[in-house]
């Protein structure tokens, strides 16, 4: 901006602050009727709709998963994503966030331009956009992520009824064991340091996969005794595997 620009803007300044209206009260005025409005709304569907409650808390559980509030989602996805990266954790966790945050605070420092109406800054406008879809879509991402300690996969077509809940018993013996630790099965789990098993019952047999489970290779950890205390649940847990195809 040039010496005659920032004479000139001084002059439209003055000239707007002259015919403008003080703080107090019109601007106070107007904030109060927004927040008495905003209040009215959340009380009006809390009365509506309620608080969502979950069970009762168990402290014996070994299944509970703990979840961010919605407005950590976006974060919440970042690490997620970069969880088969254990170096990259701390740039997700750390680096991501401060980085935007100083990004944020040094705004008035790099961009420097008299105009305010955003249509006037592509550029503001285009970075606000841009910004406003990534954080809408990983926290929608996040959002619909599934438990890494649940199976959510749909019962195999042509199976019976008995078979289906042999299926599905299989499901929770999965998600009660931590298979999903380190392996990926569906959209659950991890993708490494095992295999994913989306489709392992394909490529082994049921009593190649029960063999694996009771004398597996390190680190996994052995079913050997799951099968001789709970012969059913082992039973369910090799079915469940066979059947994903």
């Amino acid at each position: 901006m040039n010496q005659a620009e920032k004479e000139q803007y001084l002059r439209e300044y003055s000239l707007l602050k002259n015919e403008g209206k003080p703080f107090f009260p019109y601007a106070v005025a107007k904030d109060s009727i927004m927040a008495v409005i905003v209040m009215a709304t959340i009380m009006l569907l809390s009365l509506l709709f309620g608080a969502e409650l979950g069970p009762k808390v168990n402290p014996t559980t070994t299944t509970y998963v703990p979840r961010p509030d919605w407005y950590f989602f976006f974060l919440f996805e970042i690490l997620r994503v970069m969880r088969n990266v254990p170096k990259f954790t701390p740039m997700a966790t750390i680096g991501i966030p401060t980085l935007c945050m100083i990004g944020l605070f040094l705004l008035p420092l790099y961009d420097r331009g008299p105009e305010r109406l955003i249509t006037r800054r592509p550029i503001a406008l285009a970075s606000g956009l841009a910004t406003i879809a990534c954080i809408a879509f990983l926290t929608y991402s996040g959002a619909n992520t599934g438990s890494p300690n649940s199976v959510s996969l749909p019962a195999p077509p042509g199976l019976t009824a008995a078979q289906r809940a042999t299926f599905y018993a299989g499901e929770i013996v999965v998600g009660e064991s931590g298979c999903e630790g380190c392996h990926e099965i569906g959209s659950n789990g991890n993708n490494g340091p095992g295999p994913p098993l989306t489709h392992i019952g394909a490529k082994r047999a049921a009593a190649a996969i029960a063999s694996t489970l009771k004398n597996p290779t390190a680190p996994m950890p052995s079913f050997a005794n799951l099968a001789k205390t709970s012969p059913k649940k082992f039973a369910a847990l090799v079915s469940f595997l066979s059947d994903l195809q």
